[in-house]
């Protein structure tokens, strides 16, 4: 079993709304293979905490905007160097450098196929 189609699009609205709040090494893995809960896994870092909370704002109303989801939970808003957005098919973790490095979700979930997101750098998915 693959992501949905469905999984795959919001991935790349988040990705992009993440690029355009600055965010960085924005990743998107697979993950429904291994986890029932969800099927995409999209990681991006910060340089710091208040911009944590900017992505994770983007990210929610990019989505809420363009395809009428809502997220079912929010964890730390920036408030700590890892902060979480779930909307169910899609699970949005923002990281300062230094706790990615330290939780290093890509190396636990490295079995993973990477997601394709097709970010544009000068603010338009393609």
């Amino acid at each position: 079993m693959t992501a949905t189609d469905h999984a795959i699009t919001l991935a790349r609205t988040a990705g992009q709304a993440a690029a355009d709040k600055l965010g960085t090494d924005i990743v998107a893995l697979d993950v429904s293979e291994q986890l029932y809960l969800t099927d995409i896994f999209l990681i991006a870092s910060v340089s710091n905490e208040r911009q944590a909370g900017a992505v994770i704002d983007a990210v929610e109303e990019a989505l809420r905007r363009t395809h009428s989801v809502k997220p079912t939970r929010r964890e730390g808003k920036g408030s700590s160097g890892w902060s979480l957005i779930d909307f169910g098919d899609l699970v949005v973790h923002v990281f300062t450098a230094e706790d990615r490095q330290f939780y290093a979700l890509e190396r636990l979930w490295k079995d993973c196929p990477v997601v394709e997101l097709h970010i544009d750098e000068a603010g338009e998915q393609h």
